[in-house]
Order: C-alpha cells, then structure tokens, then sequence
C-alpha cells in the first residue's frame, strides 16, 4: 500500500446565498463550474506538476443537476482548458461528496493504480438551491412522492428531507441547552472572524472577480457570512424556522453557500521525488450509516471507525474540524466522543464560514491540514453529517513528524 499525501489545497471563498435575492451574493454571477474551473489550473501551478500528471478527477456535489450537472465529471475539466487526457468522475453523498471524492482518490493512490488525483467540489446554493427550482434556469423539483412509498414509510423520510427537523431531533436526544448552541454559535463567528483579520484563510482562498448587481465588479477574497458583530443577545432573539415549538434558529444553523473547493493527493513516493512538500498524510477514512431523521448522529459512528483503524482514541487527535451544519451537530461529537471543546474548529466553523454543501469537504480536510501545520500539531480528524443520514471522517498526520 502507498503512503497517500495531500499535495496542495485552494477553494474560492464561500459567499452567502440568497435564492430569493441573488444579487446579495457576491458569486451570484457565476456558476459552480466556473467558480471551480479558476480553482484547479491555479491549484496544478501551486502545487508543481504538470496537468497530464492527474491521473484522476473526482468532483463532488450534492445537487448535480441543471448548472450543476457534470456529464460523468467532465465539464469541470473542460472549463479549465486541462486535458482531455485526465478520466473524472461525478460523485453525490450530499453534504460529504468532496469528502467521499478525497476517500475514493486515497484507496486510487493507496492501492497503487493512480499517483495523482485531484478532488474536486462545488455548490451554488444561490443558482442551484437546495431541493427547489428556479423559474428562469428551469431545475427540476426532486420527486418528494417518492418517499411517501410504504416501503420507506418506516423512516419517515419526509420528515429526513427537512435538514432542520432533523437538527430538531438530535437537539432533543443529545441532551444539549439552546443556550449551548447560540454559546456556540457565537463562538464560530468570533473565531472565524479573528481567522479573517490575522489573515489565515489568505493562504486557501484564490481571489475571484464577479460582477455585482450594480454592475460594478468585485474581487472577492473572503468569507461572506462571517460576522464578528454576533453576540449571545442577539441569537436568543432569533425565531425558530422549522417547526412553531422548535428551538433550531438561522443563528445555530450553516448558512447557505457558493464556493469551489479542491485538493491533490498524491502518492507521498512522486511527491517527494518532485520536491513537493506535502501538508499531511491520510491515516484513514470512515464512513457510517445513521438514522436519515437523525442524520447529524453520523460524524461519531464514521469518526469510531476511522479511529478504530488506527487503534487511537478521540483524545489523541490534536484538532477536529467538525462541519457546522448544525451547532448542535458539532456538540453532539463533542458530547458523544469526550472532546476538548478547545481543539475543535479552532478557526471557526461552518455557522460562519458556510456550508456549501457538496464542497465542504475538500475545505474540512484542507483547513485542517493548515491547522496542523500553524499550530505544529501532529493529527487531525475532519467529519461531516450528510443528509439521508449518513457520517464521512478523514484522520490525517502531519508531514513533518
């Protein structure tokens, strides 16, 4: 088996959509394909290799349909002028498909029929909304009779669809206060918003120029949903949003988002020989199966097991980052794994930074490599919640040890 290695790591920054009002988003004039099509040319040079290096492309989304639609994963690769040559293909596990593009791209590498693989992620929650339809590009509503069939009857898979409601039910079951998730929440922003001003996520993000409802044109450098300004005060006042007597509010929830995310593994043996330093070393990967009305349960069963495979406790890793889908997504692992709050999503999380679904996780694993090396930290475990419910986990080393 090779040794697996993440080579190189960029990703646009993740703006705040609005379906309802496209000209907020600082992205709104772009697509995901072309917001992710700047990323992997830039990312090739960055890292040091050449393009007919890639052996493989995978891109990840977890609404691959209308802009988003990939032809087998092949669009993303034409839109970047790279050649015809690299094989790709299109992977949907929802909130985890990067992450599941980064787990195929290792077993590629590790079991030695590929040296190079680049993983891919996009979403544009503003042109492609979540399980909805836009008048004007003509996407199609997913059939939600579908799970009203007596066959998924059991799993109550209308009430699975609704992202919220499922928050609700872990909320309940994890035993967790509403006041520890706006504590959270607050928590998320402050950190993210420290990040931004010490200038951290610079050396991820590749600046884009969009065009603005005002025609003007922007350079866009930074996370959009980021607000340092937000305090416990003002989350206590927020409304719940999916259910009357619910407690789940837009504060303690991800936003929506647009970005292009993306990451190079290679086999540590040609990185080496090419002079690349590497920012980590994939240690293992898990992934799990939960209840779909549950699903913000599946980061700690996936995480057990990519644990388990390295005979390690939770207490051994250094970092986590834990997608903020929900706040209490991230309390939950914490709760039901016994983590340092302190060594988790130490430069905020996606209640600020964003959720854009199909790409974040390329981000999870990339920023925690980052993390890893700013803070001289050897091991570092990146997981996700996925809708239907599902949990993906990544454990990475850092190079230097």
């Amino acid at each position: 088996m090779q040794e697996v290695v993440i080579a190189g790591y960029l990703r646009t920054a993740q703006s705040r959509c609005r379906p309802a009002d496209p000209g907020r988003d600082w992205l709104h004039s772009l697509r995901a394909d072309e917001l992710l099509a700047l990323v992997l040319p830039e990312l090739i040079k960055r890292t040091g290799i050449e393009p007919q290096e890639v052996d493989d492309f995978i891109v990840g989304s977890a609404t691959g349909v209308g802009e988003q639609w990939t032809y087998g994963g092949r669009t993303p690769i034409f839109l970047a002028d790279l050649p015809e040559t690299i094989a790709a293909k299109f992977v949907d596990q929802q909130c985890g498909s990067a992450m599941a593009g980064v787990h195929i791209g290792y077993m590629e590498i590790a079991q030695g029929f590929a040296d190079t693989v680049m993983i891919g992620g996009m979403e544009h929650m503003t042109r492609v909304p979540m399980g909805g339809t836009t008048k004007d590009r003509g996407l199609v509503q997913p059939n939600l009779n579908l799970f009203l069939n007596p066959e998924l009857a059991h799993w109550d898979m209308m009430s699975a669809m609704n992202m919220g409601l499922t928050a609700e039910k872990l909320f309940v079951q994890s035993g967790c206060s509403k006041q520890e998730m706006d504590q959270w929440a607050v928590r998320s922003h402050t950190l993210a918003a420290q990040a931004q001003e010490d200038g951290f996520f610079d050396g991820e993000i590749l600046p884009v120029e969009a065009k603005q409802a005002d025609g003007s044109v922007m350079t866009v450098t930074k996370d959009q949903a980021v607000r340092g300004d937000t305090t416990l005060e003002g989350l206590a006042g927020l409304k719940p949003v999916f259910k009357k007597d619910g407690v789940i509010t837009a504060g303690v929830s991800s936003p929506l988002n647009a970005a292009g995310t993306a990451l190079i593994l290679m086999s540590k043996e040609k990185a080496l020989a090419k002079g690349i330093k590497p920012l980590a070393t994939l240690r293992s990967i898990g992934f799990a199966g939960v209840d779909p009305t549950i699903m913000g349960a599946g980061p700690v069963p996936a995480s057990r097991k990519a644990l388990e495979h390295l005979d390690m406790k939770p207490g051994e890793i250094d970092f986590w980052e834990i997608n903020e889908a929900f706040a209490i997504v991230a309390l939950n692992c914490i709760k039901e794994l016994g983590l340092d709050p302190d060594k988790v999503n130490v430069m905020g999380g996606g209640l600020a930074i964003g959720h854009p679904l199909g790409a974040t996780g390329n981000r999870l694993v990339g920023t925690l490599a980052r993390i890893l090396e700013a803070k001289g930290a050897r091991w570092g475990c990146a997981n996700a919640c996925v809708g239907g419910g599902q949990g993906v986990a990544t454990i990475i080393e850092r190079e230097d040890y």
